[in-house]
């Protein structure tokens, strides 16, 4: 096998005793694994994958190659690629993998391509740039595509709006809305994983910090738990008076990003928004904040209007850049405002990751059976896909819980019944 790009094949034995080490803590998805074995449910399938190429990423691409699909993996972010597992994957499994940690913009889009020129029937997104993609530049691919998945919250907005313009020419599964994937994976994932990153990155105490949280969505919900949980004074910012309402009850304090400037120690974006912190926030941080992302893109942090307040600015640490502004005082961004967690860290653990990527698995599998019949939209994770991994998961971790008796089940189904 020749076409593949990674850093370096010699590293292939770190990598796959790291994928190794990360199924351990995947259960689900070696249950599946299993049975696509046995089943061969996408033999003949080309998939193509944009997904952060890490050590529980490579076993679901194992998965899939169990399952009899032909894969190609490239990575979802520049920063995200364990070079490690890239090579692994190309010398022990031949699967092809385009990705380098570090890539830049002009490799990144190259790989992208080089996942478009397999000619996938089954495209799996981290963030929908395949998508994107194709329906900007490779519309003749279209004809042959049965689907797609989508991973995050950012590609659901992306792929929703165009569902809404009648732009997307395919179906797509929004793994990210499946219960099994953004209860656990976003709130549990991302609350830890980030964390784990800002403080890899510049090993200061969260106790005692100011720590404002971007965002109140499941990752928001995550990460301010966890900011608590380490002795932090937690602030939240949003703009749905429903979710601030929550915050509040959740206990924190909630107040503008205008306002949480002026306070904050440490700022974390999760919204997959736009320009989240913007100009007039930087203007009014205290010298020394520290500034990250665990968004999918850097755009919720106008990184080009704090250049444009800044008289220069040096590395000081791996993934801490630093901004001196024309006042003097100092902003810290981490890991060029890309995800926190998986460029500084090892992203989330692989015991959340295994539900999610249970749902990947076995949404490309509905995709294969279900192609015909789906119109071109968004579509849910199907609720007992849902609860079949989360029955499976109990079934790992050596949980029981209750069944409904018969009288039970009637009393639920009847109107007749009263007190």
């Amino acid at each position: 096998m020749t076409d593949f790009d990674i850093k370096n094949d010699s590293l292939a034995e770190g990598g796959r005793r790291r994928i190794e080490w990360a199924e351990r803590e995947m259960p689900v998805l070696r249950l599946i694994k299993e049975r696509f074995q046995k089943e061969k449910p996408l033999k003949g399938i080309r998939m193509s994958a944009c997904l952060h190429v890490t050590a529980e990423t490579a076993n679901l691409m194992k998965t899939l190659q169990a399952g009899g699909a032909d894969v190609v993996l490239v990575a979802s972010n520049p920063l995200s690629t364990q070079d490690d597992v890239a090579a692994a994957l190309v010398i022990h499994d031949e699967i092809p993998v385009h990705a380098i940690k570090g890539e830049d913009n002009a490799t990144y889009y190259k790989h992208i391509e080089a996942a478009l020129a397999h000619k996938p029937q089954i495209t799996m997104d981290d963030g929908a740039d395949l998508v994107s993609t194709i329906h900007k530049s490779h519309r003749d691919l279209i004809p042959n595509i049965y689907g797609g998945t989508e991973e995050t919250t950012t590609g659901v907005i992306r792929l929703r709006a165009m569902a809404a313009d009648k732009a997307l020419m395919f179906p797509v599964i929004a793994v990210n809305d499946a219960m099994t994937k953004h209860f656990f994976d976003n709130r549990y994932g991302t609350g830890q994983s980030t964390l784990d990153g800002i403080i890899r990155a510049t090993n200061i105490l969260i106790a005692g910090k100011v720590f404002v949280v971007c965002g109140y969505g499941w990752c928001g919900r995550g990460l301010a738990q966890k900011a608590r949980g380490m002795g932090a004074d937690v602030i939240v910012t949003e703009v749905d008076s429903l979710k601030a309402l929550e915050a509040v009850m959740d206990g924190f304090r909630v107040m503008p990003i205008k306002e949480a400037a002026k306070a904050g120690d440490i700022f974390c974006t999760v919204t997959g928004d736009l320009n989240v912190i913007d100009k007039e926030h930087f203007e009014s941080m205290k010298d020394g904040a520290i500034v990250a992302n665990s968004g999918h893109f850097n755009c919720e942090i106008n990184i080009p209007a704090l250049e444009s307040l800044s008289v220069g600015k040096k590395l000081v640490r791996p993934f801490v850049e630093q901004y001196e502004l024309k006042d003097g005082r100092k902003i810290h961004i981490l890991a060029e405002g890309r995800l926190i967690n998986l460029s500084a860290a090892e992203g989330h653990p692989a015991s959340v990751m295994d539900m999610s990527f249970a749902n990947q698995a076995l949404s490309a599998e509905y995709m294969v059976k279900n192609h015909l019949t789906l119109e071109k939209k968004v579509y849910s994770v199907p609720e007992e896909m849902d609860r079949e991994i989360a029955a499976l998961k109990l079934k790992a971790m050596g949980v029981r819980c209750d069944e409904l008796t018969e009288e039970q089940k009637k009393y639920l189904n009847s109107w007749e019944s009263g007190t």
